[in-house]
């Protein structure tokens, strides 16, 4: 659904993407950002350490200028990013996503999960190359991806689900076997980020990495991708 027009539905929207504790940053973040043409559309909800938060899918709002941005904190400007990169410009979205991948925010790990089952593969490229840490086990920032699957087991599974999507769609041609797309190679540590923090296997909705290139994939097939 598309959330009303009320400017001040929209700025709850946005402050509503974050926990609680950051709600004054965040309008402070919304202060400095243009009027948006179109409100947020189909936010998408997931728990971020224990407290629900709802992500917009789309944001229609248009940069701010540098001088804008610069009297911003830190965490604000990590905020500002973390909206941007909701952008429905994609090369937006990757802009910004430079400037979160990183973090070590337990907060900023469900924008860079959903950017992750998105179609732009450099995004997902930039991902990979984004979260050194990932692949360190006992890493603080494979910890905050692994609590985060943890705690959000459909939303992984849907982002699984949307990575296979698009590599059948747009890239297998490039990729032949989902195992050697830079989609596939992302999920793999992002499943053995969540194993480590529960110490148990966790289910796949993927084709396994090694998988052949004639392999077939009757269960995922090339119908219509929904968002969120």
């Amino acid at each position: 659904m598309q959330l009303p027009r009320d400017p001040s539905n929209v700025a709850y929207a946005l402050v509503a993407a974050f926990p609680t504790r950051l709600a004054g940053d965040v309008q402070s973040v919304l202060a400095v950002m243009p009027e948006a043409r179109l409100a947020p559309m189909m936010p998408f909800e997931v728990k971020v350490q224990g407290e629900i938060v709802a992500i917009p899918y789309r944001l229609y709002n248009e940069e701010p200028c540098a001088d804008f941005e610069r009297p911003l904190s830190g965490t604000q400007q990590m905020i500002l990013h973390c909206l941007y990169s909701r952008h429905h410009d994609g090369r937006v979205r990757q802009r910004h996503l430079e400037q979160i991948a990183a973090s070590g925010e337990p907060w900023v790990v469900p924008f860079v999960v959903q950017l992750a089952g998105e179609y732009v593969l450099e995004i997902i490229e930039l991902i990979g190359r984004g979260l050194p840490g990932l692949a360190v086990p006992g890493s603080t920032q494979r910890r905050h991806f692994g609590e985060f699957i943890a705690r959000n087991p459909a939303f992984f599974a849907r982002t699984e689900r949307r990575v296979v999507s698009y590599w059948s769609c747009y890239y297998r041609l490039k990729y032949g076997a989902f195992g050697t797309y830079p989609g596939c190679d992302l999920l793999e540590a992002f499943r053995a980020a969540v194993v480590e923090q529960t110490g148990a296997q966790w289910p796949r909705h993927t084709p396994p990495p090694l998988a052949d290139a004639g392999e077939g994939l009757p269960e995922f097939g090339h119908g219509p991708i929904q968002p969120g």
